[in-house]
This record gives C-alpha cells, sequence and structure tokens, in this order.
C-alpha cells in the first residue's frame, strides 16, 4: 500500500495537532508543523497560520473552561493573569504554565477578544520560530 502524505492531509493534521495540543492534551504541534513545511515548504503560509489557528482555538477552549468556575470562587485580580491582565497571555504556548494562564484568564473573566489576540500573536511568535528553525523564513 502506497502512502502519499499530501499538503492537505498535513494541513489538516497540523490544525488538528495544534489545537490539541493547546488543550490540556499533550501534543506536539512543532514537530508536526517542522516535517510539514519540511516536506511541503509551498504550504509554509497557511501552515503557519493553520497552526496559530489551531493553537489559539485550544487555548481559548481551556480559556472557557475556566470561565465555567464559579466565579465568587476567584481569589483576587493580584494573580499573575489578574495583574497583568489579556497582554500575559503571550506566555500562553509555554509548557505547563500557558494552559493553566488560559484558564486564569477565564476564570478571572477577563475580556475573551483581548484575550484571543494576545493568545494569538505569543503562539504565532512560537511557530515563527519553529518555521525558522526548518530553514523557511
Amino acid at each position: 500500500m502506497d502512502f502519499a502524505f499530501t499538503a492537505e492531509a498535513g494541513l489538516a493534521g497540523l490544525f488538528l495537532a495544534s489545537f490539541l495540543s493547546a488543550t490540556l492534551l499533550p501534543g506536539g504541534s512543532e514537530a508536526v508543523l517542522f516535517a510539514l513545511i519540511r516536506l511541503h515548504p509551498e504550504q509554509t503560509l497557511p501552515a503557519l497560520l493553520l497552526a496559530t489557528l489551531g493553537n489559539t482555538l485550544g487555548g481559548m477552549v481551556t480559556y472557557y473552561m475556566g470561565r465555567l468556575l464559579p466565579q465568587h470562587l476567584a481569589p483576587e485580580k493580584s494573580a499573575l493573569a489578574g495583574r497583568h491582565g489579556a497582554p500575559i497571555l503571550l506566555l500562553a504556548w509555554a509548557p505547563i504554565i500557558g494552559d493553566a494562564l488560559c484558564a486564569a484568564a477565564g476564570w478571572l473573566r477577563l475580556p475573551p477578544l483581548a484575550c484571543a489576540a494576545w493568545m494569538a500573536a505569543g503562539k504565532a511568535a512560537r511557530y515563527v520560530v519553529v518555521v525558522a528553525g526548518a530553514g523557511m523564513v
């Protein structure tokens, strides 16, 4: 059986991997992005955009999970996310703390649009580093 790794299949897999890796599930979207653009360099921009979109949407799932927690249980906004507001989500890409920041932002009822924008900016920057590492910038 011959299996051809098409660009379309790779992009779909990348979106799924980036979405899942931004939730509480472990994932390796960076490795998928790296492999995809090495095999299909012409897909670098769509891959970068889809990885960022998928990872941001996954982060927003965690954000909305945080919003499900009762607000009266939320600590004072002196916590890291509360002190720095939505811009702290530039670090949402970081292992371990990224998921916690997304959930805390939801729990603290930070504005969802601002959270998504800052989250996307940080996640895009991380993926640009991966693309550069693959020699595609």
